[in-house]
């Protein structure tokens, strides 16, 4: 007869980057419940929109997240600006793009860095974080940051990005590109790659659903939702986007999704950078939220849909703000494909999620 026994993952493990713990129901081999416990992370956020006036909390929200610094502030400004009524100058709204998607190049690169380091491959690990470096040598010399970029403000952006330094921006991705294809050829062709992923931590379309996943998860999974395409901001001007899907479900296909996203954010930066016109960079901003005014804004995250909400109260300190991010959405997905999964592959399992614990337990 099976005895069930229950083992503890996290917070601390070789895999992890933050602290996630989850307490694993085993039988014999076998998961049979996973069961999430958060709340390692708390730093006050909402209280912190009655200290900070709506212009400073900008640098707030770009530290809930080191690795989503700038979607963060984006997502703010942009929420803000509803809330005022504020019309972003077109070059600004250009750049914000840019270095979004920049940022998103540099989040799903270290992201198959740690899934290399989970297998082990430790050549690959080096070689993909040598990449991501040539993508924040970028942000370093358009922003002065490599991770907290402190590039976007209520009501535009701080910097501007010449036309010759953009064109230049793009000859160093064209080159990052034909590196990046040469691991695609592991990440996606290698047998043992393949051997632990495929098949593994399967969450059908109707599962995902259900469970209210975002971004790649959900893609991999073949829900074709990205707030990318529903064209706000610059995205409006490219000549076509298609969210990338996968029918298959598992382990792999959220690989794939991601090691091609990657690809599709080089085309939109180019594309972008030949359309971007001149102009301003920064609208001035006067006045305060009204009293009772509220707004929403969407934004797709490297990890999904991050959801943001603010209420004025007639001064310049916000009476709420709240942010909905894509891994506590996908938590629920995770643990299902942890269900029935062998104990040895919960660890790239939960990798394949690409969680983000400093964003979810903000």
């Amino acid at each position: 007869m099976s005895q069930r026994t229950i083992i503890p993952f996290g917070p601390q493990h070789p895999v992890l980057p933050e602290p996630m713990h989850l307490d694993l129901v085993i039988e014999d081999e076998r998961v049979v419940e996973a069961i999430p416990q958060v709340g390692f992370i708390h730093r006050g956020l909402e209280k912190l929109v009655t200290k900070k006036d709506y212009t400073q909390f900008v640098l707030v929200t770009e530290r809930i997240c080191g690795i989503c610094s700038f979607g963060h502030s984006l997502g703010y400004s942009e929420t803000v600006e509803a809330l005022m009524g504020i019309e972003v100058p077109p070059r600004a709204e250009f750049l914000r793009v840019i270095w979004h998607e920049l940022s998103r190049i540099h989040s799903h690169i270290l992201w198959m860095g740690l899934l290399a380091d989970g297998f082990g491959y430790e050549n690959l690990f080096m070689q993909c974080w040598r990449l991501r470096e040539q993508v924040l040598d970028i942000l370093e010399a358009t922003t002065g940051g490599r991770v907290i970029l402190t590039a976007c403000n209520v009501g535009g952006v701080e910097q501007d990005i010449e036309n010759g330094e953009l064109n230049g921006i793009c000859q160093t991705l064209d080159g990052l590109r034909g590196e990046y294809n040469q691991l695609l050829k592991t990440f996606l062709k290698d047998k043992s790659v393949r051997h632990r992923l495929v098949g593994v931590g399967y969450l059908s379309e109707a599962d995902a659903r259900a469970a209210g996943t975002v971004g790649p998860f959900a893609r991999a999974s073949n829900i074709p939702e990205d707030i990318r395409s529903l064209g706000f901001g610059a995205y409006a001007a490219l000549s076509g986007f298609e969210p990338i899907t996968s029918k298959d479900g598992d382990g792999y296909a959220r690989c794939e999704v991601r090691a091609l996203e990657v690809l599709q954010s080089i085309d939109i930066i180019k594309e972008l950078a030949e359309k971007i016109p001149d102009g301003a960079i920064n609208q001035k901003v006067k006045g305060a939220p009204e009293d009772g005014s509220y707004a929403v804004s969407r934004l797709e995250q490297p990890r999904g849909e991050c959801f943001y909400f603010a209420k004025g109260n007639g001064t310049k300190f916000l009476e709420r703000f709240r942010i909905r991010t894509p891994t506590s959405q996908n938590i629920p997905g995770m643990v299902q494909t942890l269900q029935g999964c062998d104990l040895a592959d919960v660890p790239l399992n939960v990798l394949t999620i690409d969680p983000c614990i400093s964003c979810t337990e903000r």
